[in-house]
């Protein structure tokens, strides 16, 4: 709807500067009415447009608090601390559930590894945990403002293996927690999923003697090869970039680090299930990094789901890949037997 009132706009507006150029050329009186026409229409729809942006705020809030009616929230749960930093994420859980341990659905923000926080993760998965089907959690991490890699992967795996020790406690079923992730969170849901068994990557925050690895995982249009940002999205490795910041200098300085942070350097066969999903348009993200991530499962023999977004950027969203996301969870996390289509999605869908 955004789109579409934007593009009317547009085209009224390609009208009246029609018209505009009309009165200059020439002195008809008929092409003055046709330009205070255009105008009056312009002014008209202009407010419609600003309307309808407050009307969907409006419904988001309100389906906010009704999520908010059937769930319980703990915000600011402390799963490790890094000097006098201390690490966080918001748990939730649904008021009325079926018996025994629930299956657990993680957020992890995105924002360049450098904006972003876990508040972002109730309107993603308190939906879910309404149905009381599952609980959920949505991860705080440092910024690349208060540490550069791997702070961010070492604090995501404390994070998943707090869950786990905690299981009992909190309700959940230790051997069923999924991870979902859009942008940076996209990657570090990725590398989460494929270095479940690299010890490199683990750190020693917070609870140790229990396994970070996932049960399944949902990458939204995050990096899964930063060996090939010179080539895909060098604008992201320039000094002040997102990338830059997160390795703490140039990429070609810092290649080692590069191919341990990749997701596609720690693919195996053993890896849990994926549901990739990408942008056709994606200009900061771009299609090809989750196309070589795909395929590099899919040639290690893993059942990897890749979704494209016709003509969607670095974003995604809509009924449709939602409607596919639930199905995967339900799938992997829930012992359903539905199928998930990878068939393409347009992006107004």
């Amino acid at each position: 709807m955004r789109l579409v009132g934007e593009c009317r706009d547009l085209c009224w507006l390609q009208m009246f500067f029609t018209a505009s150029t009309f009165i200059f050329c020439g002195d008809s009186i008929v092409r003055t009415e046709i330009c205070v026409f255009i105008l009056l229409m312009l002014t008209s729809i202009t407010p419609t447009s600003a309307q309808d942006k407050a009307d969907q705020a409006k419904g988001k809030a309100k389906q906010l608090a009704a999520i908010e009616e059937k769930i319980t929230i703990r915000n600011d749960v402390e799963y490790a601390m890094v000097g006098d930093v201390r690490l966080k994420l918001n748990f939730y859980t649904p008021k009325t559930s079926a018996n025994g341990p629930l299956p657990c659905i993680v957020w992890i923000h995105g924002g360049g590894w450098q904006n972003g926080d876990k508040s972002s993760g109730l309107a993603r998965v308190g939906k879910w945990v309404a149905t009381g089907d599952y609980a959920g959690a949505s991860i705080g991490y440092r910024l690349t403002d208060v540490a550069s890699w791997p702070a961010q992967i070492h604090d995501c795996k404390a994070a998943i293996r707090y869950l786990r020790a905690n299981a009992t406690q909190l309700g959940i079923d230790p051997e069923r927690i999924g991870v979902w992730g859009s942008s940076a969170g996209g990657h570090l849901v990725s590398l989460l999923g494929t270095s479940g068994d690299v010890k490199e990557l683990e750190g020693d925050l917070g609870t140790t003697g229990v396994g970070s690895r996932v049960t399944c995982v949902v990458d939204y249009c995050g990096p899964s090869d930063f060996l090939r940002f010179d080539t895909d999205a060098p604008k992201m490795s320039q000094p002040g970039q997102p990338v830059y910041k997160l390795f703490g200098g140039p990429l070609k300085e810092k290649l080692e680090m590069a191919k341990q942070a990749s997701p596609t350097t720690h693919v195996s066969k053993d890896d849990p299930p994926f549901l990739i999903v990408h942008g056709t348009a994606d200009k900061t993200v771009p299609l090809d990094q989750g196309v070589s991530f795909y395929q590099r499962q899919r040639d290690a023999g893993m059942s990897t789901i890749l979704v494209k977004i016709e003509g969607g950027g670095h974003g995604i969203g809509g009924s449709e890949i939602e409607s596919r996301v639930k199905s995967f969870f339900d799938r992997n996390l829930r012992g359903k037997d539905v199928t998930v289509s990878d068939a393409v999605i347009a992006a107004n869908e």
